[in-house]
């Protein structure tokens, strides 16, 4: 069994993975800011937490965060207003990376998406520029830490009935169900092979488990 703190869990694959996650008899702590979604949470097995990621300082996080055998960020601002998604999908996450390392929490997956990287070719001018570059200077700032992390790169997410396979080995993004991906995640942290890795995927054909352990 383990302990593991989901960073905004009353997102759709956060939900999921915390289903999953507690059916398997890990302990789950899932960080929310609003209080009335608590309900929902409970209902997947998953502890509550309230706490403001997006204003919280890396020392209010590494308390947070202490105790846990894992982080998974899979928090997001929702898009639409630049200053808040530089200051969550870039800024917390960064603190939550800092804070892990202060709290002694050295496993870290990081839900990003396919395209992201430092040279993602997104027009400033573009609605989705701040996203791409808040993702890709979290995740190279991941890549960057002691901390044993994996970066995950879901393509495009639908409500699609889980597969239980992906495919790892595409160039370009396609599409994968949210169920899938949150069984990525949730075998991820089972796996030690994927520590290191960043691993972009769509659905496919192979099981979730076989195509994890291919370095």
């Amino acid at each position: 069994m383990a302990k593991i703190a989901i960073i905004g869990g009353h997102g759709k694959v956060a939900l999921i993975l915390a289903s999953m996650l507690t059916a398997r008899g890990d302990e789950v702590d899932a960080i929310i800011r609003n209080r009335d979604q608590a309900p929902e949470v409970a209902a997947t097995g998953a502890n509550p937490v309230i706490a403001d990621v997006e204003t919280a300082n890396a020392a209010a996080l590494a308390d947070l965060l202490a105790g846990h055998d894992a982080v998974v960020w899979s928090a997001g601002a929702g898009g639409g207003n630049p200053e808040r998604t530089y200051a969550v999908d870039r800024d917390a996450a960064i603190r939550s990376m800092d804070a892990a390392l202060a709290a002694g929490v050295r496993r870290y997956v990081m839900v990003s998406y396919f395209g992201a990287r430092v040279d993602h070719g997104v027009p400033p001018e573009s609605s989705f520029h701040a996203y791409a570059e808040s993702k890709a200077g979290a995740d190279e700032y991941l890549r960057g830490t002691d901390l044993d992390w994996t970066v995950l790169g879901p393509s495009s997410l639908t409500l699609d009935p889980p597969t239980g396979r992906i495919d790892t080995d595409a160039e370009s993004s396609g599409s994968v169900g949210r169920a899938d991906v949150a069984d990525v995640i949730a075998e991820t942290l089972r796996q030690p092979l994927t520590v290191g890795r960043t691993i972009r995927f769509n659905a496919g054909s192979t099981p979730i488990a076989e195509a994890l352990a291919r370095d």
